[in-house]
């Protein structure tokens, strides 16, 4: 069984590697016509969906995990805070990214709902590498 958990998680951690490039598709929506910018949230949008159920997917196994080994409160608490903080923002950069789809369909500017999520999702990134390094090097483990 922990065999099988190890590879839901790692399976969940490569789905969430989104969050890695999305940043840098965000801001190639800047380089593209309205009706592609349109077109890219709308692709961004359905990405971040599954993204989101990878992270689902991450919260279950890695508390079966956490349960099979000595870690403290602390780092579990940590870890489980990130995790929740990039659900949090990955909800959030949903909003920007409808009002791109929204915006171009009506024919208006979308560049400020471009660059919020843009910074929304560098938040994510960052997030998610000191995750990626906690867990990697977790400093609490007993």
């Amino acid at each position: 069984m922990y065999n099988v958990m190890i590879f839901l998680h790692v399976l969940g951690a490569v789905g969430m590697g989104f969050y890695i490039v999305l940043p840098f598709m965000i801001g190639r929506a800047t380089k593209l016509a309205g009706v592609g910018q349109g077109g890219l949230a709308d692709g961004l949008l359905s990405a971040n969906r599954i993204a989101q159920y990878f992270l689902v997917l991450q919260l279950l196994t890695g508390g079966y995990l956490v349960s099979q080994k000595d870690y403290t409160v602390a780092w579990m608490i940590i870890i489980v805070v990130l995790f929740l903080a990039i659900a949090a923002i990955g909800g959030i950069v949903s909003k920007p990214l409808k009002l791109v789809v929204s915006s171009i369909g009506e024919g208006k500017s979308a560049t400020s709902h471009i660059n919020k999520a843009r910074v929304l999702s560098l938040i994510i990134l960052v997030i998610y590498i000191v995750i990626i390094y906690t867990m990697k090097f977790p400093m609490f483990k007993v």
